[in-house]
This record gives structure tokens, C-alpha cells and sequence, in this order.
């Protein structure tokens, strides 16, 4: 399968994250609400690559393949996009606009873990002024266009034209599912070569459309639904189960951006052919890497270390697999 480019479309942004020592509840008056002007002093700030895209982006990247980055930025997006090709990620298919900033997420957490969090969509919403055939005339005929969370209309955009021109496409409505209806699902997911989700999302997705898991299943190739620290399950139509467990030995740290790693990992190894089963190895090896390091991009290893890793979980067999791509 190999021969292809691997299409990743979703959100571009950045996160930035400061810590309070106190507590906000201490500065709050309750009858002076509709009055509320406060501010508070933080003791720290982080500013990390994020958007569920770059995040899958640089795992493929991390993997030794060339994936596609297809988003909207703004002006500002230099140093990351600086960042990205430095790690193998194509990003001249990049919308920047001339208008708006990167998306951004401002959070303040304090000792509570209380939180007060803005998003700024920014860019993002220019993202449904990307047409994927200029793309591909570019780079080749994708294996697949991986739709993930973005602008809900550039997402119905790039799947309209998926079905359109025949491209395979994936599924991975993610963060969106919250905030999309039923129609909007349905669009999104009918047709997919994947379907991704996490356990509590295929049942959002199953909720909101009003489709049994057969129904699905009768409308998308493969369903992948991931299981946190209990690995994976693949379903396909009239096929048995694929249940893979999730790596040996993880120390989680900090869940963000665990899924999105996966997704990179399972891509790599369909890209190498290691099948369904061999793939979602390749996925939660890359998602363990991920949940033992604060930052969505910030893990590094190895060739010899991942391979080491797949071995440790998986067998020889599975490792000599993957070790023939790395």
C-alpha cells in the first residue's frame, strides 16, 4: 500500500497553558458575577504544538513517512511549520490566512484543578476554502484522506469531495462529535474506508445518528474504536473481532494527544502492510511513547528502541515485521 501519500486534514493550533498557585474561588464574589473583572497572577506559562492534525503529522513522521498536512494557519505558523518539516511532515498544502492567527487554546488551571479556558478557532475556520484535488495533483493519488476534527464545514467539504473523486477516506470526527447533530454525523461517516473513535465516542456516534453498530458497520470498511489502557477492537462486517492489547510497561503521565498518536501508528503499519491486527500494534506502541511525555510532540526514541518496544509487547514476529520498514 505503500505507494501512496497519506492525506491528514484536521486543526492547526497551539496550546497555551499557565498554572495559578491559588485558588480562583477565593477571588470570586458570588453576588458580583455579572460584575466579574479579575486577574491572576500565574506562576508559569507553556506553549505547545498542537491540533489533532501536526499531532498525527509528526507521529507519522516520527515513523520515517511523508504525510500531508492539510489545515488552515496564519501568519504565525512559521516556526511551527519550521518544526514539522524539520520532523518529515509535507506542509506546502497549508492554507494561511492573511486575516487570523493559529487557533489557540489560553487555559489557566489552578490549585484545584479548576480551569478557565478560551478557544480561539482563528485560521481554522478558512480551512473549508481547501480543495484536496490541487493536492493530490501535487503529491499522487492518496491511499487515504484522513478527515479529522476542523472547521465542521471544511470537514463536510473534504468528505463530499473524498466520495466524489473516490479518494479512500477516514473518519475521525474526535473533539467535533460533541457539537455536531446527527445529520452532520451521518454525512461524515458514510463511506469511510476507517472509522475511528474512542469507546465513549461509538457510542456518541451510534446516539446521535441513530444507527445500531450493524448499520455502521454495513456503511463503513473497518471500525476502530480505541480502549484507553485496554487497547483496541477492530470490527469489520462478517469478519471476527480484532482485539489487540495495549503496550507493555506504560507509565501514563498525561493523556493529550494519546489518540491522535495511535491513529499515526496504525497508518504507519497499513502503509507497510502489517494488516489490522499488526497495525494496531504499531498504534499503541507510538500511543505509549506519547502518554509517558507531557506534550503531544515532544517524545522521542529510536528505530532499535521501537522496535525494541514492539517486541517487548507483541513477539519477534511482530517486531521483525515492523523492523523491516524502520
Amino acid at each position: 500500500m505503500s505507494s501512496g501519500s497519506l492525506l491528514i486534514a484536521g486543526s492547526i493550533a497551539s496550546d497555551h497553558l499557565m498554572t495559578f498557585a491559588g485558588r480562583f474561588e477565593d477571588s470570586l464574589v458570588v453576588e458580583q458575577l455579572h460584575n466579574i473583572s479579575v486577574s491572576f497572577l500565574v506562576n508559569d506559562l507553556e506553549i505547545r504544538r498542537g491540533g489533532v492534525a501536526p499531532n498525527m503529522c509528526f507521529g507519522l513522521g516520527r515513523l520515517g513517512l511523508r504525510p500531508v498536512l492539510v489545515g488552515a494557519a496564519g501568519e504565525d505558523f512559521a516556526d511551527y511549520r519550521s518544526w514539522l518539516e524539520r520532523h518529515h511532515v509535507d506542509c506546502h498544502s497549508v492554507h494561511i490566512s492573511t486575516t487570523k492567527h493559529t487557533a489557540r487554546f489560553v487555559c489557566t488551571t489552578d490549585s484545584t484543578m479548576a480551569q478557565f479556558a478560551s478557544f480561539y478557532p482563528g485560521a481554522m475556520s478558512e480551512a473549508r476554502q481547501i480543495e484536496l484535488q490541487p493536492i493530490v495533483q501535487r503529491v499522487g493519488q492518496p491511499d487515504y484522506v484522513l478527515i479529522g476534527a476542523d472547521d465542521p464545514e471544511a470537514m463536510r467539504r473534504h468528505t463530499h469531495e473524498c466520495r466524489q473523486r473516490a479518494y479512500p477516506f477516514i473518519s475521525d470526527c474526535s473533539q467535533q462529535l460533541a457539537f455536531s447533530d446527527g445529520e452532520l454525523i451521518r454525512d461524515l461517516i458514510d463511506g469511510a474506508a476507517i472509522l475511528f473513535s474512542n469507546e465513549y465516542e461509538s457510542h456518541m456516534i451510534e446516539q446521535k445518528t441513530g444507527w445500531s453498530p450493524e448499520e455502521i458497520l454495513s456503511r463503513v470498511g473497518t471500525q476502530v474504536v480505541t480502549l484507553g489502557a485496554q487497547g483496541v477492537r477492530i470490527t469489520r462486517a462478517g469478519e471476527p473481532v480484532i482485539e489487540v492489547v495495549a503496550a507493555k510497561g506504560v507509565v501514563a503521565v498525561e493523556p493529550t494527544g494519546v489518540g491522535d498518536a495511535f491513529r499515526a501508528g496504525f497508518l504507519a503499519g497499513l502503509s507497510w502492510d502489517l494488516g489490522l491486527e499488526g497495525a494496531a500494534q504499531v498504534g499503541c506502541v507510538l500511543a505509549a511513547y506519547v502518554v509517558e511525555t507531557v506534550g503531544t510532540q515532544e517524545y522521542t526514541f529510536s528505530h532499535a528502541q521501537f522496535v525494541a518496544r514492539v517486541e517487548d509487547s507483541y513477539g519477534a514476529e511482530a517486531a521483525a515485521a515492523v523492523a523491516a520498514h524502520l
